[in-house]
């Protein structure tokens, strides 16, 4: 008689969970942007939506008005309110089968910055820089959405990966986008509107991972692409790595090779004895310091004296940048690292690992391609306080490791995917779940990733400001972007660059109706693709949005090559955008001009600005057909200018 009750019992048990389940299930979810201290678009039509149990009815209360919809059978809903004023804060209560109360919404300005490293750089990263507007943020008005990096292949998704809004203050800004906060910065001093900025960028991408797959629709081949890494099986054969160890007691043993890891002491270790070490000079690339082209590990050794009031007490070391990767350690412990070469290598230095008097710091290199070692013209020092240590000058240095070049090796089918560096796929993951959050426009820093193929991001990047302005589905929304700044080695010879035909490139997709385009040939590094000044770069493109959004009556941008007549031996040029008129920014002849006749030799000619044109002549050239100005990776002195300080695009009359 027993087992029945049991039953009985037990049905009762799930029976309950049931319920409880389903009751779990049926309440109101929202996405990651939908949430505590959000900014929304001001005079627009705003969607919120999010998920719950099919058919469930579900009740909106926002700033005195109340929506209610009902979530469609597999439980999708979404309610539009309508347009509303600058203001806050708000809260919004959401009720269905539960109940979620929004607090500290603002409603004012929302701008999506997007692109690779340039944009996604936050004010941390370059703190020596803006320590001051670090320290004295305070503005709750100006508040970033990051977005967490988050590659999909397969479809679009739905959310992205936990996240939340954060307003500017000393903590929190340290993780803004720099280039993003000093535009909203800009606008919030202009116009006093709550300003909103959505970080989805990530560092080292194509464009073509940032445009769905509706917006490769003229792109043939990358259709196919597309395709096939929707194939889960050709993904697996690509991504099956070798087995690259030895067996050992049943397990797979890593082959160790660098001989600074290989023991019996390795070589950061504080027992360790150095033995046949080399002087080499930081900064400086061991290429070219007679070692010769070498790929692999290096060693650096110093022993560096620190004196008692810098014991005790956190400190941090600067070591420039390092090509390619690097682990730092001091006194036998790690401190930091770095995988790439782009960042600069700024770690901190726990309190009690300085000792008073000699201490060792060991840094090991790895340099997988060209010249490798220590980027020159970057601050390499310790520092506690006011104390400063210079570390640069001679270290040791040991060979860890040579990489012996192999055929056919990292290629694209040679090795795993990136799923990050794929088409869509960051679109998929990071942009897809957005759609529905209504925008004033896009920020656009990128093209690092596509500078090597330029001819082919003149017709991507009209495709993906028009995709773009397609998902989100309220009209030409305007897209800024930034011309990429100066960087590699001067040249002080006229020659072709693949940089300088990117930069036309992106000159080319101002012909998009309502974009403008940040000139930023000034503002680079020669030995940096991460310049530091990330501020000028945001008031630049606060500039394009007062003027082309706002409808201020400002100048906003540097002169744009226009036209050009030949006469005689000289050749007038013509821009838009002068301002109230042309000039060399320091006093200086107009300089990075050159010319060239039918045979396309390009030399450097003198140039000199008549009225609102500037005229261009190079004696030895009887006729000259064709110039060029600023057409570089890095011109050395681009001069030219409006009168309001805005440089010149470079540009060519050739094509």
């Amino acid at each position: 008689m027993r087992l029945p009750k049991i039953r009985i019992t037990l049905a009762i048990v799930l029976g309950v969970a049931f319920l409880f389940y389903n009751e779990l299930a049926a309440q109101i979810k929202l996405p990651q942007i939908i949430s505590d201290s959000m900014i929304l678009q001001r005079d627009a039509k705003l969607k919120v939506w999010g998920w719950a149990a099919g058919n469930e009815k579900i009740k909106i209360e926002f700033v005195g008005k109340t929506y209610k919809t009902t979530a469609d059978k597999n439980g999708n809903w979404q309610v539009i309110m309508m347009p509303m004023k600058a203001g806050g804060p708000y809260t919004m209560t959401l009720s269905g089968t539960n109940k979620i109360v929004l607090k500290d919404i603002l409603i004012g300005e929302v701008w999506l910055c997007s692109g690779q490293s340039n944009m996604e750089h936050y004010m941390a990263q370059h703190e020596v820089t803006y320590a001051s507007e670090v320290e004295q943020a305070n503005n709750p008005n100006i508040r970033q959405f990051k977005v967490f990096t988050n590659a999909k292949m397969d479809e679009p998704q739905t959310d992205v990966l936990a996240t939340s809004w954060k307003w500017a203050n000393p903590v929190n800004i340290r993780n803004f986008t720099a280039v993003g906060y000093f535009f909203a910065k800009e606008l919030y001093e202009k116009y006093k509107v709550p300003i909103g900025i959505i970080n989805a960028s990530v560092g080292g991408t194509p464009i073509e991972a940032w445009t769905s797959e509706q917006g490769f629709k003229e792109f043939p081949e990358i259709l196919k692409t597309i395709a096939k890494n929707k194939d889960t099986a050709y993904l697996n054969s690509l991504n099956r790595r070798p087995n690259n160890g030895f067996t050992q007691g049943g397990r797979t043993q890593p082959i160790i090779s660098d001989k600074g890891l290989a023991g019996p002491v390795t070589w950061y270790d504080l027992n360790y004895v150095p033995k046949g070490w080399k002087t080499i000079a930081i900064p400086g690339y061991w290429e070219d310091q007679g070692v010769k082209d070498l790929n692999g590990v290096v060693w650096y050794r110093k022993e560096i004296m620190v004196p008692a009031p810098m014991i005790g007490k956190p400190a941090r070391v600067f070591l420039g940048r390092i090509v390619d990767a690097d682990i730092c350690y001091i006194n036998g412990k790690q401190i930091g690292n770095t995988t790439y070469m782009y960042p600069q290598r700024r770690y901190n230095i726990p309190a009690d690992l300085l000792k008073a008097g000699k201490n060792i710091i060991v840094v090991k290199v790895t340099n997988n391609s060209g010249k490798g070692g220590f980027v020159p013209d970057k601050p390499y020092y310790l520092f506690e306080g006011s104390d400063t240590i210079d570390i640069k000058g001679y270290w040791q240095y040991k060979v860890g490791e040579v990489y012996i070049p192999r055929q056919g090796f990292g290629g694209f089918g040679g090795g795993p995917i990136a799923a990050q560096n794929q088409p869509t796929a960051l679109y998929n993951g990071m942009i897809a779940p957005l759609t529905n959050y209504a925008l004033k426009g896009f920020l656009w820093y990128q093209g690092e990733s596509n500078a090597g193929k330029p001819q082919e991001y003149a017709k991507l990047q009209p495709a993906q400001i028009t995709d773009w302005r397609n998902q989100w589905n309220i009209g030409e929304l305007p897209f800024f972007f930034v011309q990429l700044p100066g960087y590699m080695d001067y040249n002080y010879i006229p020659s072709e660059s693949n940089w300088a035909e990117f930069r036309e490139s992106q000159f080319k997709s101002l012909s998009v109706p309502n974009t403008g385009m940040a000139i930023a040939i000034d503002l680079g590094e020669w030995n940096d693709i991460h310049p530091d000044n990330k501020k000028d770069v945001g008031k630049r493109l606060a500039l394009l949005a007062q003027k082309m959004t706002y409808g201020e009556p400002i100048v906003y941008s540097g002169p744009l090559y226009q036209s050009s007549i030949i006469e005689e031996n000289k050749v007038t040029i013509s821009f838009s955008n002068l301002g109230t008129g042309l000039m060399s920014n320091d006093g200086e002849d107009l300089s990075e001009f050159a010319i060239a006749g039918a045979d396309k030799k390009f030399v450097w000619a003198k140039a000199k600005i008549l009225g609102d044109k500037v005229v261009v002549w190079n004696d030895e050239i009887k006729t000259p057909l064709y110039v060029r100005y600023a057409w570089a990776d890095n011109p050395v002195n681009p001069n030219l200018y409006n009168k309001e300080g805005l440089p010149a695009s470079p540009f060519r009359t050739d094509k």
